[in-house]
């Protein structure tokens, strides 16, 4: 089979983990009998300083040829002082709607050879973590009525929380459909006790629940679920969220399965075409020093071939190449621990293909 996919590599770190992800996809393809083309594209800073646009015309139009999308990072200090309509982060919630991707699917999985990574108690640790953070993406504060007025003499800035019915729906189906495959449980986190939006939320998620009467729905107040992610993650499988919470709770789930570099993501919609990413920034700090842990953007490319080519073979073949490395004892900068061996991005990339 032949899969166009277009690479979006964005800004700091994010060349080198899609350079390394490709590697990998093309080494995939030559075992399984694959043809992996890319269309590297602008997007982010880079796009700013070439085109003014976070965003370019052109990306839009070549994204929405291809199979799927591979996206590095975006954003960095270097663009944090432009107007917010015109910011790096500005281009990837447009690239999202202009897609139609209004699903985020963010696994957390604790590696057990990663244990040692975990920053809680090993106590807890112990119990194991495995959740899937299933976040709504084109809706809520981040898409709703925003902007800057004066009252009373003092300007005043507002976000406006914003869901529909169909909107809420459709996530919620999604949600549901993916606990059927694991533990037959969701946990749909919103703040009903003040917010209108999350009323809705609570009302209609229960009534999507009436179709799957093997699945158990949880309703939990995002405060407590902060709290429980860190004192019982163990007791989370399929987690239900709006935009705003999701965005939020999705990295707390992140960082307590060790390290951000770890964990990879999908953003789906009614089509197979997907939008593929590590849940990390684009750490500018690092940039250029064969330092950025490679793995979660490869990860992202398992859950490519998954999700949107349905290639379940070459998926599971990526997760285990990489569980053999780590169980090897072979770590980058970010999760590296006592007695362990320490290499650069480059090397695990290396490592991994030796493993396909």
């Amino acid at each position: 089979m032949n899969y166009k996919i277009a690479v979006l590599a964005g800004d700091g770190i994010g060349p080198e983990i899609t350079n390394s992800a490709i590697k990998i996809l093309n080494k995939t393809g030559d075992k399984y009998g694959h043809k992996f083309t890319f269309k590297q594209l602008l997007a982010g800073g880079i796009a700013i300083d070439k085109t003014g646009n976070p965003l370019p015309d052109e990306t839009i139009a070549e994204c929405k040829k291809s199979d799927s999308v591979l996206l590095g990072a975006v954003g960095g200090p270097k663009w944090d002082t432009l107007p917010g309509n015109i910011r790096p982060e500005k281009g990837l919630l447009k690239i999202r709607a202009e897609l139609g991707l209004y699903a985020n699917i963010r696994p957390a999985k604790l590696y057990q050879s990663l244990k040692d990574a975990c920053p809680l108690r090993y106590d807890i640790a112990e119990k194991g973590i495995d959740i899937i953070v299933v976040r709504e993406l084109t809706g809520g504060m981040y898409f709703g009525e925003k902007g800057i007025k004066e009252i009373n003499g003092e300007t005043v800035a507002y976000d406006t929380e914003q869901y529909s019915v169909s909107e809420i729906t459709r996530i919620a189906k999604i949600a549901f459909e993916l606990a059927k495959n694991r533990k037959k449980r969701v946990i749909s986190i919103d703040k009903a006790n003040v917010l209108e939006s999350s009323r809705l939320w609570r009302k209609v998620v229960h009534e999507v629940a009436l179709n799957y009467p093997e699945i158990t729905v949880t309703d939990m107040l995002v405060d407590n679920a902060a709290m429980q992610l860190v004192r019982n993650p163990s007791q989370f499988d399929v987690v239900l969220t709006s935009n705003i919470f999701g965005d939020i709770l999705s990295d707390e789930a992140a960082m307590i399965t060790g390290s951000i570099g770890m964990l990879a993501s999908s953003s789906l919609g009614d089509t197979s075409r997907g939008l593929y990413e590590p849940i990390h920034g684009s750490a500018p700090d690092i940039a250029g020093k064969d330092l950025a842990n490679p793995i979660a953007t490869i990860l992202s490319c398992a859950m490519m071939l998954r999700d949107s080519f349905k290639l379940f073979d070459e998926a599971k073949n990526i997760e285990n190449a990489i569980s053999e490395v780590l169980e090897e004892n072979y770590r980058t900068a970010d999760i590296m621990s006592e007695g362990k061996i320490k290499v650069s991005g480059s090397k695990m990339t290396e490592l991994i293909l030796s493993k396909i």
